[in-house]
């Protein structure tokens, strides 16, 4: 498409003098396979009928495209209709995999998302961040960009003091040789009752929340002394090491990876100095015993950056993660994924680091999504345990796998639960089905696997792998499977242009849709044209392979 919108650009502006990026659309296959309304775009310029000055348009296009068009044709209005030769399809069918914009091109690019809490449960929301996170990535990657995947989590904060209190509680005061007993199966949900409860005994007991503000302010001081050796400190170390034992294991299931993890308690100094200091240039100011960055001035809301006690809050904290990101990486691109009840807390944060580091600002994106929401549309809470784990989503895709098939695997469990929130598009609230998102029919994560896995038998059974591509006298149904190859490197773009990976989802879908309609009416082994077709399929298999990966996603040889 893109040559086609070059040519179409540089012949506008032979004929008619005019310099303008015209539209090129995908019609349908009946009108051709590209179609463009620039002739009424510049009509209104030149005062013409738009059907004249697509006659003439058209005239130039079929000199200038020579044997790439077999049709250059107006239609209705203005309307220039373009159907590409055999040869010339057959080379953008071949050249689909590897012809991606390269968008992102020479690019620093640090894309954070997943952002767990030790101490706390990884949650459905957490999947969901993952998910998305993982695929944008690719498609940075994809898009030419240098992709450094990081993930940031709450290692000190209230929530910690919460748990940890309720921790001592549980094991009779600080006894760290107790935590021997607790099997290793267990920790996780162990420590995330223990969260439940401190946050109920904060929210409901004064004395305990007195109690637990102090322990908060106790584990900060563990950081800034480095103890590991008193008894609380071994009950913080051993703990949170339980939680990014937890996390590692989670990851692996789901087949994320991450290249650094930034632990709040390593950020939180960085970005405690660099508000004291800009609140000394009227950045920050102090405000009832706290310092709060006032964002009304800019359309946003006051948020408090250093609480009465003189500890930072999650605000700083994410100032000093903002700091230590440039200093690692010195990125072009920032992006931050998260959940749509994070949209205007990032604002004031950025914003605030707007006036004091406006390039640094400038580069930072936030890319926001909405939720996994219970049963009945109950959202989910950690704090008071009713909340859908992260592990529940694939546990009932593995479950929902066995019903089904009387078998599941992890391949198979994560491409169900990837594609089934990757093929919407990111920004609404999300109901998970286990039992459709498993299913072998429709459109499915383990539907696509299944295709991909049915093409590659296809290819084993031929005696002659030395296919090759149709370049002359195609029918029609190999012209409309090599015309949906051919969109891949489009659908990738569109995908890449708006961080939406559901682009790639809907085109997978629908390849595989004029694939199954391509094998049921023609045949390919046994077939006088068996090698033209064969090497059909090839190239199908090669764009649902790559598509997958994109999506973060196996291709299976075989199901």
């Amino acid at each position: 498409m893109e040559q086609i919108q070059k040519t179409l650009a540089r012949v506008t502006k032979e004929v008619f003098d005019v310099e303008l990026l015209p539209e090129v659309a995908r019609p349908d296959e009946q009108f051709g396979d590209y179609s463009t309304n620039v002739a009424m775009q510049l009509a209104k310029k030149l005062g013409q009928q738009p059907r004249t000055t697509a006659e003439r348009l058209a005239e130039a296009l079929r000199s200038a495209l020579g044997d790439q068009v077999i049709e250059v044709a107006v239609a209705g209005p203005g309307f220039i209709n373009l159907k590409l030769s055999d040869s010339a399809l057959a080379k953008q069918a071949q050249a689909a995999v590897d012809t991606k914009a390269q968008m992102y091109q020479g690019q620093v690019i640090v894309a954070e998302y997943g952002d767990p809490n030790p101490f706390k449960v990884l949650h459905a929301g957490h999947l969901y961040t993952d998910v998305v996170g993982d695929a944008v990535a690719n498609l940075l990657e994809a898009s030419g960009g240098e992709v450094h995947r990081v993930n940031f989590g709450g290692d000190v904060g209230l929530h910690v003091g919460k748990a940890m209190w309720a921790i001592v509680q549980e094991l009779g005061g600080e006894h760290p040789e107790k935590l021997e007993q607790i099997p290793e199966d267990e920790r996780a949900d162990w420590m995330t009752a223990r969260y439940v409860a401190g946050n109920t005994a904060y929210e409901d007991d004064e004395s305990a929340k007195q109690s637990i503000i102090e322990l908060n302010k106790r584990v900060y001081a563990l950081h800034e002394k480095a103890d590991h050796d008193s008894p609380f400190a071994q009950i913080y170390w051993t703990c949170r090491q339980w939680s990014y034992d937890y996390f590692a294991y989670f990851y692996d299931r789901l087949g994320s990876h991450f290249e650094k993890y930034y632990p709040e308690s390593e950020n939180a100094a960085l970005g405690l100095r660099t508000v004291q200091e800009h609140q000394q240039k009227g950045v920050y100011e102090e405000s009832d015993g706290a310092v709060v960055f006032r964002g009304e001035p800019f359309g946003l809301h006051t948020r408090v950056f250093i609480t009465r006690e003189g500890l930072p809050t999650y605000e700083t904290k994410d100032v000093g993660l903002i700091l230590a990101k440039w200093q690692d990486y010195h990125f072009n691109l920032s992006l931050i994924i998260t959940a749509h009840d994070q949209a205007e807390y990032m604002k004031v944060v950025v914003k605030s680091v707007e006036q004091f580091m406006p390039e640094l600002a400038s580069r930072t994106r936030h890319l926001t999504h909405g939720i996994l929401k219970l049963a009945g549309g109950v959202k989910m809470s950690s704090r008071k345990g009713n909340i859908l784990r992260a592990v529940d989503i694939l546990d009932a895709a593995e479950a929902a796998g066995k019903k089904l098939r009387g078998q599941s695997d992890q391949s198979t469990t994560v491409a169900a639960v990837k594609y089934a929130l990757l093929k919407q598009r990111v920004g609404g609230d999300i109901v998970y089905d286990p039992e459709e998102s498993v299913s072998l029919e429709g459109n499915s994560g383990p539907y696509l696997q299944y295709a991909h896995a049915r093409a590659r038998s296809i290819l084993a059974k031929s005696r002659d792998p030395n296919y090759e591509l149709p370049l002359a006298d195609i029918d029609p149904l190999e012209h409309s499977l090599m015309r949906k190859i051919s969109e891949y490197p489009e659908a990738v773009q569109l995908a890449v242009a708006e961080l939406m990976p559901h682009h790639v989802c809907t085109y997978l879908y629908e390849l595989a849709q004029v694939f199954n309609r391509f094998y049921e009416q023609a045949k390919v082994i046994g077939d006088p044209r068996e090698t033209e077709r064969l090497a059909l399929v090839r190239l199908y298999a090669d764009v649902l392979k790559d598509g997958l990966g994109l999506l973060g996603i196996a291709a299976p040889s075989s199901m």
